[in-house]
């Protein structure tokens, strides 16, 4: 199985340090930190570890700041769930700095009193299976080794010491109850991704720090198959032979692909598993981004109110799914919404939100299968009045454009770097919508992954905001109107659809009352309402998503929008 490796020399104790030795160290710590090792043992233990004289004291952070992607020494300890800690060690030698999870166990000695505690847990078997949640099984585990082992001398039990008991008593619950060594990278609310390419260190994408090498490690390729073949089972989802690519869904929600062997993969096995957000990005934290402005998020406010149909479109890992969800707030808040999707990544505030997820095939029959153009068919009956797909692929598309056809909006992610590139594959194989339905479409966002100004790392960026004009079929071309377009040289937003708008002036203004002849009063509405978000955004620091829903459905009920 997996095991840590850190990069500075260390040992173990059965009782962790002597509180007096501690003096020396914990007056060169920040106070914050000093309170934190004075509640976790275990901390305090870690930092003894550490070469203080080669990295200097760790910065401590309750909270982390995106800003903190530009120091130029990271060397910093934060707290994430459960009472756990992380570190993140300076690496001047490599390109990634090293992701180190501070846990109670790893700095006490184990190795001797696990094997008699794991066979005498055999004993609770029965009791620990009987447990219907992760909590309650985790409840149970530290009941069993509570009558285990003893800290006192006990007649039947395993004596051991405190630091032993709270160590014992985290690793068990972590390996039977959670995904062992991955359990506090699940627990870090910061990353984005975890990947395993094969025998060697565990690969971290960081929201903050972008990309890490994590401090866990695979020895052999035995190791590894070991843990992905356990890891199958523990979702669920058994990867063998036969059957050695996996795509699954994880308790939490985070999504985790799982390739078994060398036959496939030259590496050996390998998994990524992409972490869910409890709460999704809000559109007012992607302007503190960059990914677009307060004109934009009016402009699609108004996009999605009058329930017209749009696509986000770009490369892998451009931001999609995050924009969309982001978006999904400006829905009127009484409206029917049923999503589609692969993978559950999809998050809608609202509460007439139904749910469907694709399903593969069974094992006993081969029509068990549940698909994206199922779902989509069976949504149509259902009366939403939005319909959200997680990612048109294939024949699925010809049902979209059939819902729009019938008046149902329909938002969806794309892959496509362009709006050209986008109606190429709309009007292709395997998709084939015929090219006078493509008018349908009102809306293409496309966004990218692009390298900031200045020489700074990748940021993600909405590139253009398009509008679908229609389809001539004389000279059988589509004609689109750029609204709104990313300059890259000062990294801001241009608004070329500004006076010029086909959407604003000749959809939204006569549906918002505005008559014909004042039609482009509707850019007047259009500044207000980026004005109202920047002040909700900047003066009464509204930014959850949640809230971000909250308020502007309220706003709606007492028509201030």
């Amino acid at each position: 199985m997996a095991q840590m490796e850190l990069p500075f020399a260390y040992e173990k104790s059965n009782s962790g340090r002597a509180r007096d030795s501690n003096r020396r160290l914990h007056s060169l710590l920040p106070k914050p930190l000093q309170k934190a090792c004075a509640e976790n043992n275990f901390l305090d233990d870690y930092l003894h570890w550490l070469p203080i004289d080669e990295i200097g004291v760790p910065d401590y952070y309750p909270r982390l700041s995106r800003n903190l992607k530009d120091l130029a020494v990271r060397n910093l300890i934060y707290q994430i769930k459960d009472g756990l800690f992380i570190h993140i060690y300076p690496d001047p030698t490599s390109a990634r700095d090293i992701y180190i999870p501070i846990e109670p166990h790893m700095t006490v000695d184990l190795e001797d009193i696990m094997p008699e505690v794991e066979a005498k847990l055999l004993d609770w078997a029965e009791e620990i299976g009987l447990a219907e949640t992760e909590e309650e099984k985790k409840e149970a585990l530290v009941r069993a080794i509570d009558e285990i082992v003893t800290t006192n001398a006990g007649v039947g039990k395993t004596q051991v010491t405190p630091r032993q008991l709270e160590g014992l008593r985290y690793v068990i619950t972590r390996d039977k109850a959670g995904l062992s060594v991955l359990q506090p990278l699940l627990l870090d609310p910061y990353i984005e991704d975890i990947s395993c390419s094969g025998v060697g260190s565990i690969f971290i994408e960081h929201k903050v720090f972008k990309s890490l090498q994590a401090a866990i490690v695979f020895p052999t390729h035995e190791d590894l198959d070991d843990f992905v073949v356990w890891m199958g089972e523990w979702i669920k989802r058994p990867v063998t032979i036969r059957n050695p690519i996996v795509d699954a869904t994880l308790p939490d929600g985070s999504r985790i692909n799982i390739v078994y062997g060398t036959d496939i993969s030259k590496r050996g096995s390998n998994f990524t598993i992409r972490k869910f957000s409890e709460t999704p990005i809000s559109i007012m934290e992607l302007i503190e981004f960059g990914t677009l402005d307060y004109m934009m998020a009016a402009y699609l406010s108004f996009i999605l109110e009058e329930g017209m149909n749009m696509f986000v479109a770009g490369a892998t890992a451009s931001g999609k799914t995050t924009t969309l969800n982001a978006i999904t707030t400006f829905i009127l808040p009484d409206k029917k919404i049923v999503s589609i999707e692969d993978t559950p990544e999809l998050q809608v505030p609202h509460k007439n939100w139904i749910r469907e997820v694709t399903r593969g095939t069974g094992r006993e029959s081969k029509d068990s299968a549940v698909g994206m153009f199922d779902l989509l068919k069976a949504a149509l009956r259902q009366r939403p009045d939005r319909i959200i797909i997680g990612e048109i692929r294939g024949e699925e598309g010809a049902i979209a454009f059939q819902a729009m056809q019938t008046g149902h909006g329909v938002l969806s992610t794309f892959h496509a770097a362009s709006v050209e590139k986008l109606i190429q594959r709309l009007t292709g194989e395997p998709i084939n919508i015929p090219r006078a339905y493509v008018d349908n479409l009102d809306v293409v966002i496309i966004q990218a992954a692009v390298r900031a100004p200045g020489g700074g790392g990748m940021v993600r960026r909405i590139l253009s905001i398009n509008e679908i004009v229609g389809y001539d079929p004389t000279s059988k071309s589509f004609s689109f109107i750029e609204a709104f377009r990313w300059n890259p040289t000062r990294d801001t937003f241009d608004f070329p659809g500004y006076m010029n708008s086909y959407l604003l002036e000749e959809k939204i203004a006569m549906r918002r009352g505005i008559p014909p002849h004042k039609r482009r009063a509707i850019y007047t509405e259009l500044k207000k309402r980026a004005k109202i978000f920047e002040k909700l955004h900047r003066q009464r620091k509204v930014r959850d998503f949640y809230d971000v829903f909250k308020i502007t459905a309220e706003a709606h009920r007492q028509n201030l929008l």
